[in-house]
């Protein structure tokens, strides 16, 4: 391959609060405008039309069928989930409520975006931008928790641990990962004490309980780009970003979107379309609800996940989250390579019950495996409750069938305000 011709420099802060600024060359052949990968006018028809919805809700049939096969084949990851959601209980209480926190000063006026900046540095977070908090990306079911007048977004990315996230599919890359979401929390509440003695209001979206989809928000804000595997890759440490938000009314400046030449690099990297064990990830981009982006098959991708930790592959292969931004455009300027493409440092991984799979091989699953329940859990059981009672043979397995119904609607709306995964969403709040 043929060395590429320079397009541009983005210059970023570096990795930790302290590190010398780091420079990320971009070739002139990954060069695409940001605003050309959305259409407004299509964002907002959706959200007004169709708006989004915690996964929690849209697709608790999934949710509750997780549940059970992970018992099965993972119970090491289950007991991990169910300690991981009682350990959490009481982050997230505060972060639910912290919209109700009052500032404990004065405001003075002042534009307060260095101010908020270092501080978010300073506690450890490694990339911080602002940006206008965008309202259609709230769910449905969060439209009356997310407070009003608090029109500006902190966007805020945690690192997890890099060698324990090397080893997905695996318990230490959960540990990891839960690691980091309790960090968030505790971050949280100092950054947004540090917002109050400005004088301003905040609430908190993250970790676990969001608002809605964060990513949109972080490229607005110049933090990274949308990649094929559906995360947000950032300069320092790509797919590793834990993404939190912080609403406020305090006077700040927004940061613009930048061109890191994510989308078309991803075009020609392919690693994580290529390693996927359930070939869930499309290769290709389309546009979904006014995005440009590469829509994932979630039937393909949740039973690989329920079954095997979390899974993370996509995660693990991507060069970006592997070697960082920086080495791997470098790299492609250099080479016009992928850096670590087709070689098993980046692209083998192991499943426990089927072995190790380097570079170029997959594992195969029969279509049982595949076999998942979609959609909301209610309609499921109002489902079954209907065929029970077209089957009946009397008053008696009527009455038998309404009693079963409603037992097990009751169990599913609890479970809707469980934490779902390892904090990947939470559903209704408490019942």
């Amino acid at each position: 391959m043929a060395r590429r011709r320079f397009g541009h420099e983005v210059t970023r802060p570096g990795r930790k609060h302290g590190d010398e600024p780091v420079s990320i060359p971009v070739a002139k052949d990954l060069e695409k405008a940001p605003d050309s990968l959305r259409r407004d006018q299509e964002i907002t028809f959706y959200s007004r039309e169709y708006p989004l919805e915690s996964f929690a809700l849209e697709q608790s049939a999934s949710v509750e069928w997780a549940d059970g096969i992970r018992r099965e084949f993972s119970p090491e990851t289950a007991e991990l989930y169910e300690e991981f959601q009682e350990d959490m209980k009481p982050a997230l209480e505060w972060v639910r409520a912290s919209g109700d926190l009052e500032p404990t000063a004065e405001p003075s006026g002042d534009d307060v975006t260095q101010s908020i900046r270092d501080v978010a540095r300073e506690l450890g977070y490694s990339e911080v931008g602002f940006t206008r908090f965008d309202r259609r990306y709230v769910y449905k079911a969060r439209q009356d928790d997310v407070r009003r007048g608090l029109p500006n977004a902190i966007c805020l990315a945690l690192e997890q641990e890099h060698s324990a996230t090397q080893t997905m599919p695996s318990l230490d890359a959960e540990v990891a990962q839960g690691a980091t979401y309790k960090q968030q929390a505790e971050l949280a509440k100092k950054l947004v004490q540090h917002i109050h003695s400005l004088g301003y209001r905040a609430q908190v979206s993250g970790p676990t309980w969001q608002f809605g989809p964060m990513i949109p928000m972080f490229v607005d804000a110049g933090l990274g780009q949308l990649g094929v595997n559906g995360q947000l890759l950032s300069p320092h440490f790509g797919s590793r970003a834990r993404l939190q938000i912080i609403i406020t009314d305090a006077r700040v400046t927004y940061d613009r979107p930048v061109d890191y030449g994510v989308p078309k690099f991803c075009e020609i990297c392919q690693v994580c379309f290529m390693r996927c064990p359930g070939r869930a990830i499309q290769g290709q981009r389309l546009w979904y609800r006014g995005v440009e982006k590469a829509k994932l098959i979630a039937k393909r991708c949740r039973p690989v996940m329920t079954r095997y930790s979390g899974c993370g592959v996509c995660m693990k292969t991507c060069p970006i989250q592997k070697y960082g931004m920086k080495p791997v455009m470098e790299h492609y300027i250099e080479t016009g390579e992928v850096l670590g493409k087709g070689t098993d440092n980046l692209e083998g991984y192991e499943l426990p019950d089927k072995g190790y799979f380097e570079a170029g091989k997959l594992p195969r699953f029969d279509t049982e495996f595949f076999n998942m329940p979609t959609g909301r859990a209610e309609d499921h059981l109002m489902d079954d409750l209907q065929d029970k009672l077209q089957s009946a043979s009397g008053s008696e397995d009527e009455d038998g069938a309404w009693r079963e119904y409603r037992e097990k609607l009751e169990d599913t709306l609890n479970r809707q305000s469980a934490v779902v995964d390892m904090g990947m969403d939470l559903g209704i709040w408490g019942r």
